[in-house]
C-alpha cells in the first residue's frame, strides 16, 4: 500500500490481521481488536480482494484507490471520495453511501443490491453489468456513466440525473423513475416494463427496441426522440409529450393516449394504434399517421412557453478604493 495515512494504515493492518487472529484463539491467546471505522486519506492505494464488511468510511478520501472483487457489504461511505477508483467485481450490496463521490470510477460487474445512494454522484462512472437491483436513492447523478447490461429492478431513483448515460439493453423493469432526466441517453433495447416513469425526461433519446410495456409515463416528455421497434403496448401516456418524434414499428396496443401530445410526431409506421385511441390525443396538421387514421387537435390544451429572461444589464463598476494611508516615521 502506498500514500496510507497513519489511521487507515492501522485499519488496514488489523483487516490483515483478522486471519492471525482467529489461530492466536485457537492458541488460547488474546484476539486483536478489529477496527471498523476510519476517515483520513487513501488514495491510489491496493485494497483488492480486502473483507471490509461492515466498515464505517467517513469523509475518507479513496480515489483512484484499487478495490477489485473487495467485500464492502453493509458498509457506509458516507461524504467519502472514490472518485477514480476501481471497484470492478467489489461487493457493496445493503451498502450505505450518502453522498458519496463515485465518479469515474470502474464498477463494472459490481454488486449494488438494495444500496442507499442518496446524493451520490456516478459520473461517468463504468457500471457495465452492475447489479443495483433495489437500491434506493435520491437526487443520485449517472450522467455520462455507462450502464450497458446493468440490472436496476426495483430501483428507486425519483429524480435521477441518467442524461447521455450509455442504457444499452439495461434492465429497470418495475423501477421508480418519477422526475427522471434521460435526455439524449442511449437506450437501445432497453427494459423499462411496468416503470414508472411519471414526468420523466426522454427528450432526444435513442430508444430504438426499448421495452416501455405496462410502463407509466404520465406527463412523460418524448419528444424529438428515436422510438423505433420500441414496445408501449398497455403502456399509460396520458398527457405525455411525443412531438417530433419517430416511432416506426412501435407498438402501441392497448395504450393510453389521452390528452397525450402527438403533434409533429412520425408514427406513421406505428403498430397497434387505432381511431379510439387517436381520439384521444392531440394532434396537428404535422402528425403523421397511418393509413385509414387521422388525428383531430384539442383546442381546450393549453401550450406554455418558458421564455428565457432577457439577460440584466450590467452592474456599473464599483467606485475607486480610496488611496491608502501614508505614514510619517519620524527618525531620530
Amino acid at each position: 500500500m502506498s500514500r496510507l495515512s497513519p489511521l487507515l494504515t492501522a485499519a488496514a493492518l488489523l483487516w490483515l490481521a483478522a486471519p492471525a487472529a482467529a489461530s492466536a484463539m485457537a492458541l488460547g491467546e488474546k484476539e486483536v481488536a478489529r477496527v471498523n471505522s476510519f476517515g483520513g486519506s487513501c488514495v491510489k492505494c491496493e485494497l483488492s480482494g480486502r473483507n471490509m464488511e461492515g466498515a464505517r468510511i467517513i469523509g475518507a478520501d479513496f480515489s483512484g484507490a484499487a478495490l477489485v472483487g473487495a467485500n464492502l457489504r453493509s458498509a457506509r461511505f458516507h461524504a467519502s471520495n472514490f472518485a477514480g477508483a476501481d471497484l470492478s467485481r467489489a461487493d457493496l450490496s445493503d451498502a450505505s453511501m450518502a453522498g458519496a463521490d463515485f465518479s469515474r470510477a470502474n464498477l463494472s460487474s459490481a454488486r449494488l443490491r438494495s444500496t442507499e445512494a442518496d446524493g451520490v454522484s456516478f459520473g461517468a462512472a463504468n457500471l457495465t453489468r452492475a447489479d443495483l437491483s433495489d437500491a434506493q436513492a435520491t437526487g443520485v447523478n449517472f450522467r455520462k456513466a455507462i450502464l450497458t447490461h446493468a440490472i436496476l429492478r426495483a430501483v428507486e431513483m425519483r429524480g435521477g440525473m441518467f442524461s447521455e448515460a450509455e442504457l444499452t439493453r439495461v434492465n429497470l423493469s418495475d423501477a421508480g423513475l418519477q422526475g427522471a432526466n434521460f435526455s439524449r441517453a442511449v437506450m437501445q433495447s432497453a427494459v423499462l416494463r411496468a416503470a414508472e416513469l411519471h414526468g420523466a425526461n426522454l427528450s432526444r433519446v435513442d430508444a430504438q427496441g426499448a421495452d416501455f410495456r405496462d410502463s407509466e409515463l404520465n406527463g412523460a416528455v418524448l419528444s424529438a426522440g428515436r422510438f423505433s421497434r420500441a414496445s408501449f403496448r398497455a403502456a399509460d401516456l396520458t398527457g405525455a409529450v411525443l412531438s417530433g418524434g419517430t416511432f416506426d414499428g412501435a407498438d402501441f396496443r392497448d395504450a393510453d393516449l389521452t390528452k397525450t401530445m402527438i403533434a409533429g410526431a412520425d408514427l406513421s409506421k406505428a403498430r397497434g394504434l387505432n381511431q379510439d385511441q387517436l381520439d384521444e390525443a392531440c394532434a396537428d396538421s404535422r402528425t403523421k399517421l397511418p393509413p385509414g387514421l387521422s388525428g383531430r387537435s384539442c383546442h381546450n390544451v393549453r401550450f406554455i412557453v418558458h421564455r428565457k429572461p432577457k439577460p440584466a444589464p450590467p452592474a456599473p463598476p464599483a467606485p475607486p478604493a480610496p488611496p491608502a494611508p501614508r505614514y510619517i516615521v519620524s527618525l531620530p
